[in-house]
């Protein structure tokens, strides 16, 4: 058992409890920014005069020659370990001798692995941003060639007025825009540096916390030693995001699955991205939509298990604490592979124009418009809602559209009707008058299309 504590002890820890309190078969995946900040705390003693340039050297060459055969498969982290610090310093020292052994000071493990995990998080934020900006690319592509293509819109799940599929898409790229700024809102607040908060009081030793936060690209040092090796509420505000996109992945998710139904048949997804049945060989599942609403609760839990850990700790740093990272772990592969998964799916899936139209003709989504003629035509409007509503009626009974009475039959509803009503409540009619920005109109989402692509151009996380 490699442990960096022990002096104190003349027993050993039972095998148990060394198991339940050991980190490494988790927290290995902080390998590369462990090295990451160990490199830049040596940099930084050397600067300061507190070892050598050649023992920085050594220890700065060691640390690498770890990473790159960790790497190659010549060096298999075990669990003989406690966790990634002690696996790191022990073959440090094993390498390079005595200079290994100062690449601690000044610093403790508490605020080591609080700026691991700072730079974990801070990457794994990277990463899910570029992931939400593909998924933009994606659905802004899709209103790009859908401008014209006709549905209805719903509300409660029932037909309510006709839009467009790029009005429709329109929304959840707004819904992703909003993930994709918090991520860099979250990044800003966190990109401070806890390293040289020592235990909890800071250290003796003349570091310079300024640079050191320099070299590791944070805005500065943080400003309390206690908090420093104590918050995490940046885990708790990212899980937070994550769970925000896995519900509007559900979302999305939860109508891709009813418009491949056989009553909508709005979509197809391509094969790729479906199953069969094992009895019924008819079938194409929305196996990947329905799994990423399903994942949607696990993500949940991830927040949910942080913020109960954090309830109750007292300052400083606890063991509790390190409860934050398979969570954190978990949410953010399962909102990774979720994203990618959803995108491409996305990407490839083939929408059934004719039907989405056909849909939105016999929904009466022009209901509204039709009572909107009548009040330009003098009557008052709550008059005006009582005609359609029993003309609606009527076309229930006859199976048929508003659209398809004839004049006629129109007038029996209305004197008021004219033949102009076909033109004013046709689809593209009922879409295009709507001009405010925001609505479903071709003039309208043409400039929102082009706010979009002037978004996408030019943004950055950092």
């Amino acid at each position: 058992m490699a442990q960096l504590w022990g002096g104190r002890f003349t027993g050993s820890i039972n095998e148990l409890a060394w198991d339940f309190n050991a980190s490494i078969t988790f927290d290995k995946r902080f390998l590369e920014v462990d090295v990451k900040g160990s490199k830049a705390h040596a940099t930084m003693l050397a600067k300061q005069g507190i070892i050598s340039e050649d023992e920085k050297d050594q220890i700065v060459k060691g640390l690498d020659s770890i990473l790159e055969d960790v790497k190659a498969g010549k060096l298999e982290i075990t669990t003989k370990y406690e966790d990634i610090h002690s696996f790191l310093e022990a073959n440090l020292i094993d390498r390079i001798g005595d200079a290994g052994k100062k690449v601690h000071t000044g610093r403790s493990r508490n605020d080591q692995v609080a700026l691991d995990m700072r730079l974990y998080a801070r990457n794994e934020i990277e990463h899910t941003a570029e992931l939400l900006k593909k998924t933009l690319e994606v659905l802004n592509g899709i209103m790009e060639s859908n401008i014209d293509t006709y549905m209805p819109g719903f509300t409660h799940l029932q037909k309510a007025q006709p839009v467009t599929l790029a009005h429709h898409v329109g929304a959840y790229f707004e819904m992703f825009k909003r993930d994709l700024l918090r991520m860099k809102d979250i990044r800003n607040r966190m990109n401070y540096c806890p390293l040289g908060a020592g235990a909890l009081a800071g250290t003796t030793y003349p570091l310079d916390r300024e640079y050191t936060a320099e070299l590791l690209d944070f805005y500065g040092p943080t400003l309390n030693s206690m908090d420093s090796v104590s918050d995490r509420d940046y885990l708790i505000e990212y899980l937070s995001a994550l769970s925000t996109i896995m519900m509007h992945l559900s979302r999305f998710s939860e109508e891709i699955i009813i418009w491949n139904s056989n009553e909508y048949r709005f979509v197809t997804i391509d094969d790729a991205y479906s199953t069969g049945s094992s009895i019924m060989p008819q079938k194409k599942n929305p196996d990947i939509a329905e799994l990423v609403r399903g994942k949607t609760g696990r993500v949940y839990g991830d927040l949910m298990s942080l913020l109960t850990t954090m309830k109750g700790i007292p300052l400083a740093y606890n063991k509790d604490m390190q409860e934050d990272k398979e969570a954190a772990f978990d949410a953010i592969d399962t909102v990774d592979n979720c994203l990618t998964l959803f995108t491409d799916m996305l990407r490839t899936l083939k929408f059934n124009k004719d039907n989405m139209e056909k849909s939105a003709m016999m929904g009466f989504t022009n209901a509204t418009d039709a009572a909107d003629y009548l009040v330009k035509k003098g009557l008052p409007f709550r008059d005006a809602h009582s005609v359609i509503g029993r003309l609606v009626l009527a076309c229930i009974d006859k199976n048929c559209a508003i659209d398809d009475l004839s004049l006629e039959e129109l007038k029996t509803f209305s004197d008021l009707f004219e033949e102009d009503i076909y033109d004013a409540i046709s689809l593209k009619t009922c879409v295009e008058k709507r001009l405010t920005i925001g609505a479903p109109s071709s003039t309208s989402i043409e400039k929102v299309i082009k706010l979009n692509n002037d978004f996408l151009a030019s943004f950055s996380i950092s």
